[in-house]
């Protein structure tokens, strides 16, 4: 499940006549970063929410051959993460499936972030699983950081500042939402609750991650590729 309905408002006034998916840092669209690394991963099949400027996305995703992709409608209803998952899930059939954003990527990991992800999935302990990335040295990281790790992976919320920031790419159960009926929903929530149980695990990812969420942001992640060798 892609999310490349939002509004992209932090990122205006790029995002006034270009979605922020589409927006391109050092030559390609964010959206396709996204890809990328689920195509690599040896996922058939994104499912990509659209709303804001959603023709732009459709044309754009026309070209794209691997993964399959397939087109959530929310443009009447932005629906938020929760409910966007809501909406979809019979498409998504009984097993954990992938969640993206499309605002952050990895660049230079030595191996792919999301097989290991998958790797340590263990449904009889875990509810989600989430990619982390360290909250210092990750390009455009401006708050403290979400989360701590416990030593056997498991995620702590706490106060004050955390050594880790989510990294918008996770593994979830669809089962957590089967009994909501709301239409308009968000996912943090969900995921929370997994934490206070004790079933909301972490994976620290390798590589450089840069988070783009602004305007400025932009420029500050291009920089940091260019100075990794990208």
């Amino acid at each position: 499940m892609v999310f490349a309905a939002g509004l992209g408002t932090r990122m205006r006034p790029i995002t006034n006549v270009t979605p922020k998916p589409l927006v391109r840092v050092a030559g390609r669209a964010l959206i396709d970063r996204a890809l990328d690394d689920l195509e690599r991963a040896g996922v058939e099949t994104a499912i990509v929410n659209v709303h804001h400027l959603a023709d732009q996305i459709e044309a754009h995703l026309e070209r794209r051959r691997a993964p399959r992709i397939v087109i959530s409608d929310e443009r009447e209803t932005l629906l938020d993460q929760g409910g966007g998952i809501r909406k979809v899930l019979p498409l998504l059939g009984d097993d954990p499936f992938y969640i993206c954003n499309t605002d952050a990527f990895w660049f230079g990991a030595p191996r792919s972030n999301l097989l290991a992800l998958a790797g340590v999935w263990d449904s009889a302990q875990m509810d989600a699983a989430l990619l982390l990335a360290p909250t210092q040295g990750s390009v455009g990281v401006d708050w403290d950081g979400d989360f701590d790790l416990s030593p056997e992976g498991r995620i702590i919320r706490r106060a004050g500042p955390k050594p880790y920031v989510y990294s918008g790419v996770g593994l979830i159960k669809p089962q957590l939402f089967a009994q909501e009926t709301r239409e308009i929903f968000k996912l943090a929530p969900f995921l929370f609750e997994a934490a206070e149980k004790g079933r909301l695990f972490g994976v620290v990812s390798e590589g450089l991650w840069l988070h783009v969420g602004a305007v400025a942001a932009i420029e500050d992640a291009e920089r940091a590729i260019a100075a990794a060798g990208g």
